[in-house]
This record gives C-alpha cells, sequence and structure tokens, in this order.
C-alpha cells in the first residue's frame, strides 16, 4: 500500500495491485499534461495536471465502491477504470484534441491505451476495459466512471475549483457519495441527497461560466490551433522543419500515416505541453 498526499482529498491510499499501473509510462506522462489548459492565463494557480485528476478520481472511485460494499476485485477494478480515464489526453488536454490527431477523441485514445496496458499487464484490465466502455454486465460499475454524476466530475469540480479559487465550484464529494446506493443494479441517490445532488449541477454550471469557457483561455487555445493549422501548412510545403520526430510525424499528411496504429500510440505518447 502506498499512500500519496493529495491537497484536495487528503491521504490517497494506492493498493499494491495498482502500483506497477500508477507507475506506467503512459500514466506518468499525464504530470506533464495541465488539467485546464489554458486557464492559468486568467487563474495563476491552476497548473494542476491530469495525473493529479486521475489520482483524485480513482480515489473517489474506491471510496465509493468502499461505501456500497463492492467486493475487493470490484473496488480495484473500479480505481483502475478512475485511473486510466483520461490516458488519451494530448498536450494542452482540449485545446488540440481533433488538431494533432485529426478526427480521434481523447476517449479513443484513452481506450487504445488501455488496451496495449491490458497486453502488457497479461489481461488484468479486461473488467477495467468493460466498465470505461459501459459496457459491464452490472450497470453501477459503468456509472461510477461515467454518468451524469460520475466520479470524475466529482474530482474535477473540486480540484478546479480549488486551484482556480472558484468557491461556487466547490461540492461535498464526500456527502454525495454518503448518499448514493444501488438499486435493481443502477446508480440512486436517496432522497436526502437531492439538495446535494442540485448543487453539484449549479457548481458545474458555475465553473463552466466562469472557468472552462472563459473568454480568455477561449481565445488562447485558439491562437493555439490556428498555429498548429499554419505550422502544419508550412511544414507539409517543406518550409518548416520539426525537431520533433513525434510532433513531425503528427505534422504530417495523414494520408501518409494511414491506420492509426501501435507505432502511432507510442508515438502519441511522447508528447504532452512541453
Amino acid at each position: 500500500m502506498k499512500t500519496i498526499k493529495d491537497p484536495v482529498h487528503g491521504h490517497v491510499r494506492v493498493a499494491d495491485d495498482l502500483l506497477a499501473l500508477l507507475d506506467a509510462p503512459h500514466v506518468q506522462r499525464l504530470r506533464y499534461v495541465r488539467q485546464l489548459g489554458f486557464s492559468h492565463l486568467v487563474y495563476p494557480g491552476a497548473n494542476h495536471s491530469r495525473f493529479e485528476h486521475s489520482v483524485g478520481t480513482m480515489h473517489l472511485a474506491g471510496t465509493m465502491a468502499r461505501e456500497l460494499d463492492f467486493d475487493a476485485d470490484e473496488c480495484i477494478l473500479a480505481e483502475a477504470a478512475g485511473l486510466l480515464h483520461d490516458i488519451g489526453h494530448g498536450p494542452f488536454s482540449h485545446a488540440l484534441e481533433n488538431e494533432l490527431v485529426q478526427g480521434i477523441s481523447h476517449e479513443t485514445l484513452s481506450l487504445k491505451f488501455m488496451e496495449k496496458l491490458n497486453g502488457e499487464f497479461g489481461g488484468a484490465l479486461e473488467v477495467a476495459l468493460q466498465i470505461f466502455q459501459g459496457t459491464h454486465p452490472k450497470p453501477f460499475l459503468n456509472q461510477l466512471v461515467s454518468s451524469q454524476l460520475d466520479m470524475d466530475r466529482m474530482d474535477y469540480l473540486k480540484r478546479d475549483s480549488f486551484y482556480t479559487g472558484v468557491a461556487e465550484g466547490n461540492i461535498n464529494s464526500e456527502r454525495l457519495i454518503t448518499m448514493l446506493s444501488v438499486y435493481e443494479g443502477n446508480l440512486v441517490v436517496d432522497a436526502k441527497g437531492v439538495y446535494s445532488v442540485e448543487k453539484f449541477l449549479m457548481a458545474r454550471r458555475f465553473m463552466y461560466w466562469q472557468v472552462y469557457l472563459h473568454k480568455t483561455g477561449l481565445v488562447a487555445e485558439q491562437l493555439l490551433i490556428r498555429v498548429i493549422r499554419r505550422a502544419r501548412e508550412r511544414f507539409q510545403q517543406g518550409l518548416l522543419s520539426c525537431n520533433s520526430e513525434s510532433l513531425a510525424y503528427f505534422m504530417g499528411p495523414a494520408s501518409e500515416r494511414g491506420e492509426f496504429t501501435e507505432d502511432s500510440l507510442q508515438r502519441f505518447s511522447l508528447l504532452d505541453d512541453v
């Protein structure tokens, strides 16, 4: 058992079964991808990474699983799915999605990374893959990681609120978790938790207004997108060189790359904000 001191959730315990996965290079790459893209231009404290968010989501998924008395294996699988749910994010998170790797979403890339890791870990992530894809026969496991009230949103709202200083986005994830239970295979909310859910929805709305859709952050993203597009155009004309082989690979014509292969995935894994 390893303990990580997280500024948002306190002490996060990582089960021995997940230590090797946590240390995998594809997971560690997320340390160098900002969670909020260019929001730090508006909120200077918003320099937290996708890695921190992934660890937080893993923690909440495990906390929720234990609260609902999942068996030990289900707890580990829920934590694994939470840890890996954003592994496919590229540089600057959403800002360059569909720009560097055109036509492929970060969810699809996450799935490809998980399939690769599943092979490296001898099929140990098979059920975690089902949870990520929403195909596990127990719906509540799927809903834990991907739903309107999932652990992903519970972490990023609390974390982004903490680092930006936007207090309206802060939520009581602990109370929300204690108000959830399983009924007929689905996650449901106790009647006493309705007001907490309303606050959760309003907090998300406030964060979109004040942070995620802030005009300065959006303009910075658009500037970067246009720089990449212009650089790609010049690169393909032979008028611009690129010192990064991995970046050059994705700046060239997509027709030359063909299908997104394992080699493409390896090259993508070498790209981060830096």
